[in-house]
């Protein structure tokens, strides 16, 4: 009574109550001493009466003093039950008067601070009961709420325009209740965002008393929210929504979502599910002011999935991103893409959430592909100072939209735009495994990956190049080409394609899958490739080369009429500076006589002048080029109009003879075999000046077929089987036949024999060339041919003229043989003791 008289006298105004707070404090007392779930007495009211009417007295108190009391005062009163204890008629005015009580004391101390920051502290008091799990203490908190918003309307007073700058924070703590359990705290919910839209208005200038129309349609939507139809109440948030987004200025917009989000993990799940339906609308209605904010937003929504495993929430935060990215697209992806690697499950869930809708989708996986492509995919760095190799380490970027495209592509809903983006992420994906071989991570990403087991992790394997092989494969099952997926499998494709050795044969196998599986892509496929034509790393070069040529392995191309166009774009490559793409032309060019037979004729000068041209590469120490222009030749010899055969046949023929005792086995053994087909070429029509190379290839033939390599000696047979007709000596061409047959044994010493007596019986002028060709091979690496050039040495002395002997010099001769006698191997010293015996026909 005494502060109500102190209030209300003429000079309550500036009277200064010296022991304010201690008397506060006493109030306060009498109020934590009640019970804080029954009414018994009028104690706390009349306390609660006597503070309402200190808060306006000087001197203000301080502000950690007004946050006890307003704290005290709610957990005394909120907790109450609602239902009064027993018959007492008296309990229900005393819970009313009470709670008025209360409600006076709040809007005192608001009155004392009345701008948005005032009321905003008042809010956050209330803030825990708002979300309570009892219904009685939300309607309670709700109710309070509105009270002191309608006070804050009725009492503004703007002198300039201001911002409500929390504007945003408040409606997003209260719009979500507009779905609450209880349709009372339902309708509160609707008058606090009512009378924070107006207080809005008031802020930009409005008078008090205009209506806007669109605010006071929430009143009519408040009346429907008696009904707790869960459609009913969502259709209504969603309307109470698109008010606040009309209403609700720019800059708020943010703050409001911010909020919503909060409100995902609400307990109420009716709350939880309103909140949602209110960020899909404001997405709808304003995202298109929040590119700025993209990267909050994204990161905000990821930290909600980390913060709760709910279904509804999980599927509200995907909503929220994919209508985010509808407008934004690249801001959102370039966010995600700043997520740490490996991708946590969370991230993946947002990845996931942008494939629902096709045209976002396919958006999404353009500009993964430019981000994955057009950045440089590894940088040279030496892992030890000492190191003078240096190693390749992936690029960051690259390797997380590689990643997030598998995310994308492995949701079934994406398949349409992957089959509108088919050939383009097939031709990416592909030359991304390429350029990605032997790449290491990180250091830091591989510390990451041994800890990975016991995070949260996705299961992606972030290998570079392994991450690649992989999307590639998300791709093709997405695209409907699992038969190429399970083809390649089956063949080890997709495990060469991962290695630096067995890359080129990876790359063959999936060509050949695609021809068999997925042939009518294969024309875009291929106008994708091309383009690699001028990329500056080789193997991605050398990897779209490998492709296209293994295309010409199939007649598919021609009926796709795809022929033309991969011999005009292959041959343009022959000028590459990398060997290996020079190599890969030539097969790819050879590859015409399996594919299309029929149209090697018309072709025919062009493929063998690029095969004379790898023949004579200079600029590939290893010859590689060449070894596959004997490969290729040999294939096309017997397709192609004699005439564009004739001109070529002696070039050829002394450009592959320096391969026959190659080092190497696969140059012997390539460059043999394709002197047969030159001979099986010209049969019956060889010139003189060919027939001089059939005979000067005689002895390293001859002595080959006791190569250590099975596959020389067998292109040993069969070259000289077919030398034999142009020798035009029927009984030396039927010995070969004889002695020759594939699959056979031979025995050596019976057949030279047999040979060397028909070479001295038709060609005597020759013995003086075939000596001294086979002196050559005494100092030949492989002991059984060193054995096997006396043997033929023994024998064409034996069976010359004595008149052809001054043909032999003699003395070169034995002094050759002599130092055979020396030689390690037991079997030829054995032969040169034999032929020395044989030359007692020259003594």
């Amino acid at each position: 009574m005494v502060c109500q008289a102190i209030r209300s006298s003429a000079q309550g105004g500036c009277f200064h109550f010296a022991q304010k707070a201690e008397l506060v404090a006493q109030m306060m007392e009498f109020i934590r001493a009640e019970p804080p779930d029954s009414l018994r007495s009028p104690i706390r009211k009349k306390a609660m009466l006597a503070c309402t009417y200190l808060v306006p007295l000087e001197p203000a108190l301080e502000e950690q003093v007004r946050a006890d009391m307003v704290h005290g005062c709610l957990q005394s009163v909120m907790a109450v039950l609602t239902e009064p204890e027993g018959d007492d008629d008296r309990q229900e005015p005393l819970y009313l008067d009470t709670m008025q009580a209360l409600e006076d004391l709040l809007t005192s101390l608001l009155q004392r601070d009345l701008t948005p920051q005032g009321l905003q502290v008042m809010v956050e008091h209330l803030s825990p009961w708002i979300k309570s799990p009892r219904g009685h203490e939300r309607v309670r908190a709700l109710g309070l709420s509105a009270c002191l918003l309608q006070h804050f309307l009725e009492h503004l007073h703007v002198s300039a325009l201001v911002p409500f700058h929390n504007l945003g924070l408040l409606i997003g703590l209260f719009s979500p209740r507009c779905a609450d359990l209880w349709p009372a705290t339902r309708q509160e919910a609707v008058s606090c965002v009512h009378s924070l839209l107006y207080l809005q208005l008031g802020y930009e200038g409005f008078a008090r008393d205009y209506r806007d129309t669109a605010v006071e349609r929430l009143l009519v939507l408040k009346g429907g929210l008696v009904h707790s139809d869960p459609a009913t109440l969502f259709h209504t948030c969603h309307s109470i929504a698109q008010i606040i987004a009309k209403r609700l200025p720019p800059n708020q917009l943010i703050s409001l979502l911010l909020t919503l989000f909060e409100g995902l993990g609400d307990t109420d799940k009716n709350c939880s599910r309103a909140a949602s339906v209110m960020i899909n609308c404001l997405l709808k209605e304003r995202g298109h002011l929040l590119q700025e904010k993209v990267p909050e937003i994204v990161s905000v929504l990821r930290s909600k999935l980390q913060e709760t495993g709910e279904e509804h929430v999980r599927q509200a935060t995907q909503n929220s991103v994919s209508l985010l990215a509808s407008q934004h697209c690249e801001a959102v992806v370039s966010s995600l893409l700043g997520s740490p690697l490996p991708f946590d499950s969370h991230t993946c869930i947002l990845w996931r959430a942008l494939a629902v809708e096709p045209s976002l989708t396919a958006q999404v996986l353009e500009l993964l592909l430019q981000k994955m492509s057009r950045d440089v995919p590894f940088k040279e760095s030496r892992a030890f100072l000492l190191s003078s190799c240096p190693g390749r380490v992936a690029t960051l970027l690259p390797l997380a939209a590689t990643c997030a495209l598998s995310e994308v592509m492995s949701v079934p809903a994406s398949a349409p735009a992957v089959l509108e983006l088919y050939p383009q992420l097939f031709a990416a994906l592909l030359l991304r495994v390429s350029c990605t071989l032997g790449v290491q991570l990180p250091r830091t990403l591989q510390a990451k990956e041994r800890r990975a087991p016991g995070l949260a992790l996705a299961s992606r394997n972030l290998d570079p190049c392994s991450s690649a092989a992989e999307t590639l494969q998300v791709m093709l099952l997405r695209g409907g080409s699992e038969d190429v997926v399970q083809y390649v499998e089956r063949e080890g494709g997709w495990e060469s394609l991962r290695t630096s050795t067995g890359h080129e044969e990876g790359v063959a196998r999936l060509a050949s899958a695609m021809v068999k599986f997925a042939g009518p892509r294969l024309p875009l496929v291929m106008k994708a490739l091309l383009g690699a034509h001028s990329s500056v790393y080789e193997v991605q070069r050398v990897t779209s080369t490998a492709f296209l040529a293994e295309l010409l392995n199939s007649n598919v191309v021609k009926d796709l009429m795809l022929l033309e166009s991969l011999l005009d774009n292959l041959a343009a490559r022959q000028k590459d500076a990398c060997a290996s793409v020079r190599r890969l032309v030539l097969r790819g060019l050879a590859n015409i006589a399996s594919g299309s037979p029929d149209k090697v004729r018309a072709h025919g000068a062009q493929l063998l002048t690029s095969m004379i041209s790898g023949l004579d590469d200079g600029d590939d120490p290893q010859s590689l080029v060449a070894l596959e222009a004997m490969l290729g030749l040999a294939k096309l010899l017997g397709l192609v109009e004699p005439w564009d055969l004739r001109s070529v046949l002696l070039h050829v023929a002394v450009r592959i003879r320096p391969f026959f005792d190659s080092e190497k086995v696969d140059f012997r053994s390539a460059s043999i075999c394709l002197f047969g087909h030159l001979n099986k070429a010209c049969h019956g029509n060889c010139e003189d000046i060919f027939l001089e190379q059939v005979i000067g290839g005689l002895v390293p033939l001859l002595l080959h077929l006791q190569d250590p390599q099975a596959s020389v000696a067998g292109a040993c047979k069969f070259a000289l089987r077919m030398c034999g007709p142009n020798l035009e000596r029927e009984d030396l061409a039927e010995a070969f036949q004889k002695h020759l047959q594939e699959g056979r044994g031979l025995h050596f010493g019976e057949f030279l024999n047999t040979t060397c007596k028909h070479l001295m019986r038709h060609f005597p002028d020759l013995l003086g060339r075939l000596v001294s060709t086979s002196l050559f091979y005494f100092k030949s690496s492989w002991e059984d041919v060193r054995a096997a050039a006396p043997m033929l040495t023994g024998f064409l002395v034996l069976h010359v003229e004595p008149e052809q002997r001054q043909q032999v010099d003699l003395e070169q001769l034995l002094t050759a043989l002599q130092l055979l006698l020396k030689d390690p191997a037991p079997a030829v010293r054995m032969k040169a003791a034999e032929t020395l015996g044989r030359l007692v026909k020259f003594a």
